[in-house]
């Protein structure tokens, strides 16, 4: 599946975006906060790629105006998601590359993975975690009209023996579907 919005196109990982992915997911400002390990080598994203980012509803997020990728988001359906969800619900998990910060682009990709869920695949509520202290995954959630709905202490992330504060909000298709989008 291949999805566009105005100024990105998400698409599956392919394993000639390693080096576009080590670029932005080495970068130490980017990985810990979300609750992964910071990439180490081009050969270590290509693992990532292949392992990973190769998930069902697993996208790069690209720019139309370079083709390459600079970000990633990603939709766990039920079981896929760490939040024990029914399969009529989703996950939404997002990232992008720290020169890309503040520039709306991940609001637009989660926009349009919303979209997709509820239009699409028919999914009845998309929820949206980020660890303590992740201020601008926060406002990403707020401004897509996701509500905050619980916070889970001493949860585990991709970062081996770290436990961290989660906060996870939701949105509903009847939610979304009453506002203007």
């Amino acid at each position: 599946m291949v999805l566009q919005t105005k100024r990105l196109i998400l698409r599956p990982w392919e394993d000639s975006d390693a080096e576009d992915l080590y670029q932005y997911a080495s970068h130490p400002d980017v990985g810990p906060i979300a609750g992964w390990a910071i990439h180490t080598s081009v050969e270590n994203s290509r693992e990532i790629i292949q392992n990973v980012l190769s998930a069902p509803e697993t996208y790069a997020v690209v720019l139309k105006e370079s083709g390459r990728p600079v970000g990633s988001i990603g939709l766990m359906i039920g079981k896929a998601s760490n939040i024990g969800l029914p399969d009529t619900e989703g996950e939404i998990g997002y990232w992008i590359g720290v020169p890309y910060w503040g520039q709306g682009l991940i609001p637009e990709a989660v926009r349009e993975i919303i979209r997709y869920g509820f239009e699409n695949l028919n999914l009845g509520r998309l929820w949206c975690g980020y660890f303590d202290g992740n201020t601008k995954s926060r406002r990403v959630q707020e401004k897509c009209g996701f509500q905050y709905h619980h916070s889970a202490d001493n949860v585990p992330c991709a970062l081996e023996g770290v436990l961290r504060k989660e906060h996870i909000s939701c949105l509903s298709r009847e939610e979304w579907m009453g506002k203007e989008h």
